[in-house]
């Protein structure tokens, strides 16, 4: 069977940034610019909006040192967008202006690069395309830090987000223990209705200095229990360190958050933000004792610098993936991740014989492997996948060993970081228009 589809392709990417979501466009540009069948490749600026209003730039005019440091450019380097888009059934315009631009591109490649709503996206131009008969071969590539795609082992973004938490945990432990008088601390983490994010806060107490108690949404929070836990603690250790998701809820559905009816996102979900400094309040009023909360927000995605290098490297496979399986003739699919996770490595810290000198032994665990698959988009789109409650402790304060075995593979590795000056060395596209130029070749 001949597969070959000869015509443009355009990459863009949607929602929440990450540490590594530029890994995979660079995945989805170098394979395609690389690709005899593909005969321009464009990036639409600010995502599916830039392809409605004809801003597209020419990766073919990007040198390719430059693109190259998108593997170690945090954000979304094409800019990014939240569009709700209307069901094409129930309203095809907006389809119908995008087809428009693939006409006057031939385009027959499509990939857009985002989490679960830009799957919803994905999903319905795809099936636009095929009613409107032009031939288009339409892929998702995954990203969020929340982790919460269904049918993927795990997604890329998450990983660094979880080693940034963990570390940052760690380092917030440490300087929260300082003094000899008492503290509390309170960290709002990420995760609107998946905990997996403020369940990696718990790398940091298996490796030594984390959270005393770990608070996910996938169980219902008890304001009473909480302070009880809390309480219990700082009155046996006169120190309390506790991560929460900025989406814990009471028994109603009602976020904690003090926030949650102040703005959506554009997509209906609500913009949560000052939980931290609320359970601050409320324990300082009942425990008296001294109590900071603090709000990582921002900081969780956009963190290049602690970036795990599985992560990294599973980020580009993932936009390789996309583009390889599209030339194959797949389409209407997600790239995906399936996993095998063996014994996790072991250390053994020994001091010997003389001063100052330690020994390190580690005992190498079965190899975590991690393999690419493809799921239909109408099987993953809008679908939420949270943290299973055998990784949530009995006394939902907290995660299971089995949580810690899953996420520790995943943020795995330093990868190679350019600097300049001792500063990081990101990309600096010239982003050209195809509007500002004369035809174009690839």
């Amino acid at each position: 069977m001949n597969n070959t589809l000869k015509g443009a392709c355009i990459i863009g990417q949607s929602g929440g940034p990450t540490a590594v979501i530029n890994a995979s466009a660079y995945g989805v540009i170098k394979t395609a610019l690389d690709s005899k069948d593909i005969t321009r490749v464009l990036g639409a600026a600010n995502g599916i909006r830039g392809v409605l209003a004809d801003r597209l730039y020419d990766m073919g005019q990007e040198d390719p040192y430059e693109l190259s440091l998108l593997m170690n450019t945090p954000s979304s380097e094409l800019g990014s967008v939240r569009h709700k888009m209307a069901d094409p059934d129930v309203d095809d315009s907006e389809y119908a202006r995008i087809l428009e631009i693939f006409q006057k591109y031939n385009v027959r490649y499509f990939f857009y690069n985002g989490g679960n709503d830009s799957m919803d996206t994905c999903e319905k131009v795809s099936r636009y395309m095929a009613r409107a008969g032009w031939e288009c071969r339409i892929m998702g590539v995954p990203k969020t830090i929340d982790n919460d795609l269904a049918l993927t082992d795990h997604c890329p973004g998450f990983g660094s987000a979880a080693k940034y938490i963990a570390t940052t945990c760690m380092e917030v432990s440490k300087d929260a223990r300082v003094y000899d008088t008492g503290m509390i601390t309170v960290l709002e983490l990420m995760g609107r209705h998946a905990g997996w994010l403020t369940g990696a806060a718990a790398l940091a107490t298996a490796f030594g200095a984390g959270p005393d108690l770990i608070y996910l949404p996938e169980t219902v929070f008890d304001m009473d229990r909480f302070l009880e836990d809390v309480t219990a603690i700082y009155d046996k250790t006169k120190k309390c360190l506790i991560a929460v998701s900025e989406g814990i809820h009471y028994a109603d559905g009602a976020f904690v958050a003090e926030a949650e009816t102040s703005a959506n996102d554009g997509f209906g979900h609500a913009q949560l933000g000052g939980l931290a400094a609320q359970l601050a309040a409320v324990i300082k009023e009942r425990t008296g004792a001294k109590v900071r909360g603090i709000e990582l927000s921002l900081l969780q995605r956009c963190a290049a610098h602690l970036a795990s290098e599985a992560d990294v490297k599973e980020a580009y496979l993932a936009g390789e993936m996309a583009v390889k399986s599209a030339l194959a003739g797949e389409t209407g699919k997600m790239v995906a991740f399936e996993c095998e996770r063996g014994e996790p490595p072991k250390s053994n810290y020994q001091r010997k014989i003389g001063p100052l000198t330690v020994s390190l032994e580690i005992q190498k665990g079965e190899a975590y492997k991690c393999k690419t698959k493809l799921i239909p988009l109408d099987a993953v789109a809008n679908l939420e996948k949270k943290v299973p409650l055998e990784g949530i402790n009995a006394e939902h304060n907290g995660v299971t060993q089995e949580f810690i075995d899953y996420v520790l593979p995943l943020v795995q590795g330093e990868p190679e970081r350019p600097t300049e000056n001792s500063l990081p060395r990101y990309a600096r596209l010239k982003k050209v228009l195809t509007t500002e130029m004369d035809g174009g070749a690839k």
